[in-house]
């Protein structure tokens, strides 16, 4: 668990066993991203990026999971400087933080703006409670998100919709995007919904999740020729592993769905 009061990084472990990193974030009232925020989350994401846990769900307290980035953040950058910003927040944050080798859950309970929206863009799956309402507003003071949101976005929703959501600045609430393909399912009490799902994929073979993202991960970078040259070697290690060796013997025995996985 780190130290910090804004952000808390959690190790728990599963009914099975499986370790689940939780990441909350508890900036009141507004959870704003200051350069504090920023920097304990950097800070417990490189933690899971050294010892990487089964799972990782991503969640925060208070009404809001954020109001946007604070605006001192900007005040006054230079051309270098704020092309630095960006290379640092990809660095520390969004490629770690996608680079995972575990699925990584993120939970919008409520309004979720500019540098939350796109650390979610960032994980497998979002879920949001039927409130929830998502924006990339940067245009109200002149920029445009520069932490990945317009390209995850277009990869998830198309790039018209993309560049829709954020040259209105608008807000758009869970069933909307839900319709999109950027929220994955909207549950009525969502901390609990990703909590399960994050525990259920901590639970299941690790390895072939980890699989899974390097070939989608060589999808985006290259396409489906990239992927499939890819997904030999990627796929293939997985015979090497206990979960599979253990899981085919488990399904020639007794049947599908019986098998427990220790992520190895």
């Amino acid at each position: 668990m780190s130290d910090s009061t804004v952000t808390r990084l959690d190790r728990i472990e599963t009914d099975r066993g499986a370790r689940l990193g939780i990441i909350t974030i508890d900036n009141p009232p507004l959870n704003l991203f200051d350069t504090a925020l920023l920097e304990s989350l950097a800070a417990d994401i490189a933690e899971l990026v050294a010892a990487p846990p089964r799972a990782v769900l991503l969640r925060a307290e208070g009404k809001m999971v954020s109001g946007g980035v604070d605006v001192h953040v900007f005040d006054g950058l230079s051309v270098e400087e704020g092309a630095q910003l960006w290379r640092t927040l990809f660095t520390r944050i969004i490629h770690p933080l996608e680079s995972l080798p575990c699925p990584v859950v993120f939970a919008a309970h409520g309004l979720t703006l500019t540098a939350a929206f796109e650390i979610a863009l960032a994980c497998d799956i979002v879920l949001a409670a039927p409130r929830a309402k998502f924006g990339l507003v940067e245009t109200v003071v002149g920029l445009t998100p520069s932490m990945g949101g317009p390209q995850r976005l277009a990869e998830r929703a198309g790039s018209g919709r993309a560049r829709e959501l954020v040259m209105t600045g608008d807000l758009y609430d869970a069933a909307t995007l839900a319709d999109w393909g950027v929220v994955n399912a909207v549950h009525e009490d969502v901390d609990t919904a990703a909590r399960a799902l994050a525990a259920r994929l901590a639970d299941g073979p690790t390895r072939a999740h980890a699989a899974t993202k390097q070939i989608v991960a060589a999808w985006r970078s290259g396409g489906v020729a990239h992927a499939d040259s890819v997904t030999p070697q990627v796929s293939g290690e997985l015979f090497g592993t206990e979960d599979l060796r253990g899981a085919v013997r488990s399904f020639l025995e007794v049947g599908p769905g019986k098998a427990s996985y220790t992520g190895r």
